[in-house]
């Protein structure tokens, strides 16, 4: 889920920050560009804990920036199969339903909700027991299994299942208090 992994990047930076705050201002641009992003290979940036190195500069001709080379632990986010993660229902349909947990968005299909659950179409589109006890709605909170990943160069996704011991819904918003 959460890793605490050191990465390096080239940062490029305009002649007019060189002075004695020059660290201080590579930093800043730094934080400014990495967090929040993901990268496939790792995962998405929360947050940047610390600098290790910041190198030797290297002019680019015929612009005046310099690349320096940085390197920086940071805390990222990757989902992995076989986690169980708590996630805020986003949409429900008749295919199933789609949740994120933090920046990850994840599908959960109708084949992989328990079988007393039905789909019921309306104003609220929702999956209900037939009790009526339990439902998955839009807002609501799950808890479920991430059965399968799919990484691009930018984002990931995740397919997951609620049809396995002690997973299934957390919060129900639309549940009398």
């Amino acid at each position: 889920m959460f890793f605490h992994i050191v990465l390096e990047r080239n940062m490029q930076l305009h002649p007019r920050h060189f002075g004695p705050n020059l660290r201080d201002k590579l930093v800043a641009k730094l934080m400014k560009d990495v967090e929040g992003t993901c990268s496939g290979r790792h995962g998405f940036v929360v947050a940047i804990t610390g600098v290790d190195n910041v190198g030797k500069g290297l002019i680019r001709d015929g612009t005046g920036f310099v690349t320096f080379p940085v390197k920086y632990q940071c805390v990222v986010f990757r989902p992995f199969k076989g986690e169980i993660l708590e996630a805020a229902v986003t949409m429900v349909n008749k295919m199933g339903f789609f949740a994120e947990a933090g920046p990850v968005q994840i599908f959960v299909s109708n084949h992989l909700i328990p079988d007393d659950m039905e789909f019921q179409s309306g104003d609220i589109p929702n999956y209900t027991t037939s009790d009526g006890s339990v439902k998955i709605q839009r807002d609501g909170e799950v808890r479920l299994k991430v059965i399968g990943t799919r990484v691009d160069a930018t984002e990931i996704f995740c397919i997951g299942t609620i049809k396995d011991d002690f997973l299934g819904v957390i919060n129900d918003p639309g549940a009398a208090a």
